[in-house]
């Protein structure tokens, strides 16, 4: 089997994370070479709801969310599904699900969740400032949206998280939220205004300005599909699809929801599950939408981008192989037109993307089982554009033996 030059750093995947890593490895005096079956942000990072969510340290998997599944789960088109075909093989991970519910392990997610939403926040701007890409982002906030002051009620623990961590924020109601929002449907009666958070012009366009960002400062670009890693005293040899092979010092798998079929025959079997995401981005002019919307007890956004109005969301548990039901995403778009009148539904794009999901909704990040030539950086769930630049740093700072600016202990990929 013919191999290449050996690489410095191969990165497998080229989605938000791995590009991200590719820009700290280089600041960091590495050579990154980006490996990727289908090109630059061509998968999940393509078409995601495009939001900084650095305010969101509470796990999915909470008592709450526990309570509402019951009645989600009866309904095929609701905030989440699982298809009934697809109940066999999720069911270890829903038990995994199950038990980061509980009040010890929400505890101590949301405290490593916290610590690196800081570092997720202090890399990405820092990676914004040094990129160049300030004319990306926009900085007009969000409001969280509620058709009751009892649903505001219930975010009292999500309050004082956002606290906590010193997250500026405040309730609105009346005339300051139809300043905030014009158009809204009287059956929203209040909402949280987080005034600091983030979103960018388009969420391709922000992945791809920092793969050009990295491979300015000396990264490379490679279509190829990785199919298996072999560990080496002296590196890894990564089998590509064609037959051929490629040598690498060091390796980050970095694949999002397909990266448990690399490191499962390594000896790391991860519960990645995947979180089908649905989305349909609508013309410019469908609304006049000033900031981003979040509806979350219907678990969809509604995020202005520059190619238009993205409006989507919601959990469908289903795996990789299984076809998109589209159906999804046209629930979504009619709960937003009943939620913001006015709304033109026509005209729009539909998309569905695979988020790569843990059970405790922290991502795993650290080395392999096998070798300490092979790190890991996937699962990141809904957050990975939110903690694509701290992740990087914490890669890189693995790969280069630099102290760790958060304990990293809780994203060990052997937790499980």
């Amino acid at each position: 089997m013919a191999e290449t030059a050996t690489i410095d750093v191969a990165i497998i995947g080229a989605g938000i994370i791995g590009l991200s890593t590719a820009f700290k490895l280089q600041e960091a005096g590495r050579t990154a070479a980006l490996i990727d079956r289908r090109g630059i942000a061509e998968e999940t990072s393509r078409g995601n709801a495009g939001a900084f969510a650095f305010s969101d340290v509470i796990p999915m998997a909470t008592s709450g969310v526990l309570g509402k599944l019951p009645k989600w789960l009866s309904d095929p088109l609701g905030p989440l599904t699982i298809r009934p075909e697809y109940l066999p093989q999720i069911t270890p991970w829903l038990m995994r699900f199950w038990r980061a519910g509980w009040p010890d392990r929400v505890a101590a997610s949301l405290k490593a969740q916290s610590a690196m939403m800081r570092i997720a926040r202090a890399e990405a701007e820092a990676l914004i400032a040094t990129a160049g890409l300030e004319h990306l982002i926009r900085r007009d906030g969000v409001l969280e949206l509620y058709e009751s002051e009892a649903e505001l009620g219930n975010t009292a623990r999500d309050d004082a998280a956002k606290a906590a961590e010193g997250i500026e924020f405040r309730h609105v109601r009346g005339a300051e939220l139809a300043e905030l929002q014009p158009g809204l449907s009287p059956k929203i009666t209040a909402a949280t205004f987080i005034p600091k958070w983030q979103t960018v012009q388009d969420p391709y366009d922000y992945a791809v300005a920092i793969g050009r960002a990295a491979m300015d400062r000396g990264a490379s670009f490679r279509q190829a599909e990785i199919v298996q890693i072999r560990p080496q005293d002296d590196g890894v040899i990564l089998e590509l699809g064609d037959g051929s092979a490629l040598r690498a010092r060091q390796v980050v798998v970095a694949a999002g929801a397909w990266s448990h079929r690399l490191t499962r025959p390594i000896g790391d079997d991860i519960p990645l599950e995947t979180e089908r995401g649905y989305n349909t981005t609508l013309p410019g002019y469908s609304f006049d939408l000033r900031r981003q919307l979040v509806f979350g007890g219907h678990g969809f956004v509604v995020t202005p981008l520059a190619s238009g109005i993205r409006i989507g969301g919601a959990v469908e548990l289903g795996g990789l192989s299984l076809p998109p039901n589209f159906k999804r995403a046209d629930a979504m778009l009619q709960k937003a037109a009943r939620y913001m009148p006015g709304l033109v539904t026509t005209g729009g794009t539909q998309w569905m993307g695979f988020r790569p999901s843990l059970p405790d909704s922290l991502p795993a990040i650290g080395f392999s089982r096998r070798s300490r030539n092979i790190v890991y950086a996937f699962g990141h769930g809904h957050l990975g554009l939110t903690q694509s630049a701290g992740t990087g740093k914490l890669v890189a700072n693995l790969l280069t033996g630099a102290a760790q600016p958060i304990d990293i202990t809780p994203f060990s990929p052997q937790r499980f």
